[in-house]
């Protein structure tokens, strides 16, 4: 255990917290790390929502770069960041324990949602499954790491911010006025740490390999086959949820249209033994219901 693995990971506080928490398990079994931050696209551009941006994985390419260079051995992301694709030459190394994956709305205090509101986000997603229950309302677009947003929601009139509560648990900012949104579908694979290698760096692999956790590598891998076969990329919105019972996999997943009203979803049920092209099978069931129609709208109206 010679080698050094240097950990890259974006500057953030949440991105350190979790390159930290992998160099902490790297070092519990034996082995030496050094973290490397570098600041990505996606936190330098903070005046345009990440649809406008147009670049998939705009938090993962300076990473991505920094490991085909040399400069990282592995690098750590938060997994619904991470493009379907790989770039050559990069694998996925290990899928860590998943934290919790609700949607919260962190709030300044009992919120009528009977009258109109106004809620920030910087996801697709959590905009059109808003509006899709709150008709009535209005969204805005917020960027920035889990801080600036946090301060950004204070020092506005808007009602609420819609986050990932295992972002806000990680770094220990999480409010007390909040509430979880449990019918709102999450990303794919949100609540999972990804961490990825060189494909030919055999001994960070190996180590990084006995950090995976297998149920979660399963379920993620569930959710975001159904994305890709969907082609989502980060601009569509698009919510997909595996979880685990008793030895079956139940899986949830949903596309909407950009403003919320038109609604596919698909539930199904597999055996944890036969789960293989699952992912797959759930996307084309709802690119057979109207899908295809409705990807087709939504590509069109993000490049207008």
């Amino acid at each position: 255990m010679s080698k050094t693995i240097r950990i890259g990971t974006r500057d953030s506080d949440l991105a350190l917290w979790q390159a930290k928490t992998v160099q902490s398990q790297l070092e519990k079994l034996g082995y030496k790390t050094e973290l490397v931050p570098v600041k990505s696209t996606g936190d330098l551009i903070l005046d345009k929502p990440l649809y406008e941006l147009g670049i998939t994985g705009i938090f993962t390419k300076t990473l991505d770069v920094a490991m085909i260079n040399g400069t990282v051995d592995v690098a750590v992301h938060s997994m619904k960041d991470v493009p379907t694709a790989l770039p050559i030459g990069i694998v996925q190394a290990a899928v860590l324990k998943r934290a919790e994956t609700e949607d919260i709305l962190v709030h300044k205090g009992n919120p009528d949602y009977k009258k109109p509101c106004t809620i920030a986000t910087g996801s697709l997603r959590r905009q059109a499954q808003w509006l899709h229950r709150y008709t009535n309302h209005t969204t805005t677009d917020i960027r920035g790491n889990v801080n600036t947003r946090l301060q950004k929601l204070a020092d506005s009139d808007w009602t609420g911010a819609i986050f990932a509560k295992a972002g806000l648990k990680r770094i220990n900012v999480l409010p007390d006025n909040y509430e979880v949104l449990d019918w709102m579908v999450p990303a794919p694979a949100q609540g999972a740490m990804l961490i990825v290698a060189m494909e030919d760096d055999t001994f960070s692999r190996t180590a990084c390999a006995k950090l995976n956790d297998e149920e979660t590598a399963l379920c993620t891998h569930i959710e975001r086959e159904f994305l890709r076969i969907l082609e989502g990329g980060c601009t569509a919105p698009i919510g997909a949820l595996a979880e685990i019972f008793n030895e079956q996999v139940r899986f949830k997943g949903v596309l909407f249209s950009l403003d919320g009203q038109t609604k596919i979803e698909v539930e199904q049920v597999v055996s944890k033994a036969n789960t293989i092209g699952f992912g797959t099978d759930c996307a084309l069931e709802v690119l057979d219901n109207g899908g295809r129609e409705l990807m087709r709208e939504i590509k069109s109206n993000l490049k207008k």
